[in-house]
């Protein structure tokens, strides 16, 4: 997939555009830790992998960032459990 994330900070979200559809991933900033709480794939999207590239993405950036995360929405939790990869940018306390 070519598309790439952007962070709409405005929007507290992080956007990937395929065609003029619009996937997010929602999330709140705090000082500890990025607490990612929704992710939303149009269902014109579903099934091709966009919600997986997506978190990917955002989970690759948070890491050059140096972030922590927090998986409060399922989608995300679900991907970290399936991707151990990413296990270390759980914050403290959070399992998944």
């Amino acid at each position: 997939m070519d598309a790439q994330v952007i962070d709409n900070a405005g929007q507290k979200r992080y956007e990937l555009n395929i065609d003029g559809n619009l996937a997010i991933l929602e999330y709140i900033r705090a000082t500890d830790a990025v607490y990612l709480t929704h992710t939303e794939v149009p269902s014109t999207l579903k099934g091709q992998g966009v919600g997986s590239s997506l978190v990917e993405q955002v989970l690759q950036l948070l890491r050059e960032q140096n972030e922590k995360v927090v998986p409060l929405c399922p989608f995300v939790a679900g991907y970290i459990k399936r991707n151990p990869k990413y296990t270390s940018l759980l914050a403290r306390g959070y399992n998944v």
